[in-house]
């Protein structure tokens, strides 16, 4: 199909608006990240102090030994999101969660953060009981979190330590800039949490106290825990969700600068085969007036 200089030309401008859609978006998805990364390292910080609180209050009162759950009911959080143009980021995480469910038998409650994440798990045949709305900025995930967890307590009657069996299921950031979908058991609490530390002591100078009641303040500790599991979680969702957004916006950015040299190149011929021609018509129409000059 011969292409024209009118179409080419059209095409073109088409091609820039698309690439300057997607540079915008490949923008936006980098600035993002930013606040979601920042709060990530935030709350891995508060998180290291929640825990440094068990270990003083273990290495004070002694191992704790929780009290076995019997038939636990099993819980599994799935983190995703609620916007596309990331590619196959749920899919991934559902595919996993999906095998979770499976060797985990019957009996598993779902909830998913995110309407796609949502979908995709329907289609490994797991129906979510409840869908979060995912946070639309940094300040948004403590209130994600607190729904998370306040739904986690409703499910357990109050006591999810002992009724509850509960697994994050996220996307984290592996190696050389690639992410990995993982699957971090919360609940029951891991028997080093309250035992080994107690073995490896309080490590300072100044001896650890308190001044609360022993059981309402390791209740507020765990639950400190499992809210900054929760929130890391999230950010750490969030991240990778922008990262993989970001990388596919690359990867459509290259392929329109390819397109835009390809349409240029066809642009560049079509515009010199018609200047060649317009210059041989030009050429036939001397040659032919000069054979005609002496007749005249």
């Amino acid at each position: 199909m011969t292409q024209t200089l009118e179409t080419l030309s059209r095409r073109t401008a088409t091609l820039t608006s698309i690439r300057g859609i997607v540079h915008t978006m490949k923008t936006m998805s980098a600035i993002n990240a930013v606040p979601y990364e920042h709060a990530a390292k935030s709350i891995e910080s508060y998180h290291q102090t929640v825990l440094s609180g068990l270990r003083a209050f273990v290495a004070k009162t002694g191992p704790i030994a929780m009290p076995v759950a019997v038939q636990a009911e099993q819980i599994l959080v799935v983190f995703g999101s609620d916007h596309g143009l990331c590619g196959n980021y749920n899919e991934v995480l559902a595919l996993k969660a999906g095998t979770e469910a499976s060797n985990a038998g019957s009996g598993n409650r779902v909830l998913c953060v995110g309407c796609r994440m949502n979908d995709a798990l329907s289609d490994q045949g797991l129906s979510p009981e409840v869908t979060f709305l995912p946070p639309a900025s940094a300040d948004g995930i403590g209130r994600l979190a607190s729904d998370i967890v306040t739904r986690l307590d409703e499910i357990g009657g109050g006591d999810v330590h002992n009724r509850i069996a509960i697994t994050l299921a996220f996307t984290q950031r592996a190696g050389k800039g690639q992410r990995e979908p993982v699957l971090i058991p919360l609940l029951p609490l891991a028997p080093s949490l309250l035992s080994d530390a107690g073995q490896v002591g309080w490590q300072s100078r100044s001896l650890s106290d308190y001044t609360m009641q022993a059981t309402p303040l390791l209740a507020a500790l765990l639950r400190n825990h499992i809210f900054a599991s929760v929130f890391q979680a999230s950010a750490e969702a969030m991240v990778t969700e922008n990262a993989a957004r970001l990388a596919l916006m690359q990867q459509a950015e290259q392929a329109v600068d390819e397109r835009l040299e390809a349409v240029g190149g066809q642009f560049r011929l079509v515009r010199q085969d018609e200047i060649t021609n317009e210059l041989m018509d030009i050429i036939i129409g001397f040659e032919a007036l000069k054979k005609r000059s002496p007749a005249l």
